[in-house]
C-alpha cells in the first residue's frame, strides 16, 4: 500500500474526528447532558481508522461497547451517535440503546453490545448466514482483550475455522479487562496465538500505527474474500483514559500511562508525514475547524431532538401476535 495525500488527509481527519468526539463526550458527560454509562475510544483511534477503510461498504462490522470511533469510521453520522448518547429519537438506536449499543443498518454497522464478547457468536452466524447464501461479504467483528476469558470467544473461533467462514476477527488489546490486568488473567499475553491453535490465520500488530493497521487489513480481508476463512489480526494498543467514566483507574500507574502516550495514533501518523514530506500538505486548521463545526452541530441536533413518549414504553418489547 502506497500511501498518498488523499489517503493521508482521510486517515488523519478521521483519527482526529474520533478524539475531539470522545473529548466533547468527556465535558458532556460532566454536565449530565449524557446519562449512563460511557466508555472512551482516546488512544486507540488508528483500529478504528486502520479496519473500517479496509472494508466494502457491504462489509458487517460488529464492535464492542467502546465503539463511538468504530461507528464514526464506518459512517455512521455524528449527528445520529450523539443523539443516540441523549436519548434522543433522532439517534441511531432511537435513544434507547445509548453510548454501549450504536447499530446503523444503512451502513451495515450491527452494534455495539453491552456484553463482554457478545459480538463473537453473532458474527459466526452472520458470517454462515453469507456463506449459506453465497454472498462474498466479509464480517469484521472487534473485541477486547477481556473478551478473550469468555466461553463463547473460544467456541467462536472454532466454528469459524471448523467451518470456513468469512470474519476477520480483531483483537484490540488494551493489555487490561476493565481494572485488570492481562497478565494476571492469561498464563499466554500473546493472544493471536491462541487463534492459532484453531488452525486460523493470526498476525499481532502494533495498534497504535494506522498505517500497519490498514494494511493488515487490507490483507486479511483479500485473504478472506479469496479462501472463505477466518482471519485475526490482534492490536496492540492503550486506553489513555479510564475504563469508563465511573472508574477511579487504581489499578494501573501514571507514569505507565504516559509512556503510552508517547505512541498516541495522531502523533505517531503526525511523524510518518512528516518524514513523507506529506505533513505540510495538510491543513490541520482548516481540519479542526471542519470537525469543531461537525461536533457543534452534533450536539445542536441532539439538545433539538426528541424524548419518546410515554406512551411508546412497551413498544420493539413485545411483538404482537396478528390473529387469523
Amino acid at each position: 500500500m502506497e500511501l498518498d495525500l488523499s489517503q493521508a488527509k482521510e486517515f488523519y481527519s478521521q483519527m482526529l474526528l474520533i478524539r475531539r468526539f470522545e473529548e466533547k463526550c468527556v465535558e458532556l458527560y460532566s454536565n449530565q447532558q449524557i446519562r449512563g454509562f460511557l466508555h472512551l475510544y482516546i488512544g486507540e483511534e488508528a483500529i478504528a481508522v486502520g479496519v473500517m477503510n479496509a472494508l466494502d461498504k457491504d462489509d458487517a462490522v460488529l464492535a464492542t461497547y467502546r465503539e463511538h470511533g468504530h461507528a464514526l469510521s464506518r459512517g455512521v453520522s455524528a449527528k445520529s451517535i450523539m443523539a443516540e448518547m441523549f436519548g434522543k429519537m433522532e439517534g441511531c438506536s432511537r435513544g434507547r440503546g445509548g453510548s454501549m449499543h450504536l447499530f446503523d443498518a444503512k451502513t451495515k454497522f450491527y452494534g455495539g453490545s453491552a456484553i463482554v464478547g457478545g459480538a463473537l457468536p453473532l458474527a459466526v452466524g452472520m458470517a454462515m448466514a453469507d456463506k449459506m447464501m453465497k454472498r462474498n461479504r466479509v464480517t469484521v467483528c472487534i473485541f477486547g482483550d477481556g473478551a478473550v476469558a469468555e466461553g463463547e470467544f473460544h467456541e467462536s473461533l472454532n466454528l469459524a475455522s471448523l467451518w470456513n467462514l468469512p470474519i476477520l476477527f480483531v483483537c484490540e488489546n488494551n493489555s487490561y479487562a476493565m481494572g485488570t490486568a492481562l497478565r494476571l488473567t492469561q498464563s499466554e499475553t500473546n493472544i493471536y496465538k491462541k487463534a492459532q491453535s484453531y488452525k486460523i490465520h493470526s498476525k499481532q500488530i502494533d495498534g497504535m500505527n494506522v498505517i500497519d493497521v490498514v494494511k493488515a487489513s487490507i490483507r486479511a480481508v483479500e485473504d478472506i474474500r479469496e479462501n472463505s476463512a477466518p482471519m485475526f489480526l490482534e492490536c496492540l494498543t492503550y486506553r489513555f483514559r479510564a475504563h469508563s467514566m465511573f472508574d477511579a483507574e487504581l489499578y494501573r500507574q501514571k507514569e505507565e500511562v504516559q509512556q503510552w502516550k508517547k505512541k498516541d495514533p495522531l502523533v505517531l501518523f503526525e511523524n510518518k508525514l512528516k518524514e513523507m514530506n506529506l505533513w505540510s500538505k495538510i491543513n490541520v486548521e482548516e481540519m479542526e475547524n471542519e470537525i469543531k463545526t461537525t461536533i457543534d452541530e452534533a450536539i445542536e441536533f441532539a439538545e433539538n431532538g426528541t424524548l419518546e413518549p410515554i406512551e411508546d414504553l412497551e413498544k420493539f418489547v413485545y411483538s404482537e401476535v396478528q390473529n387469523g
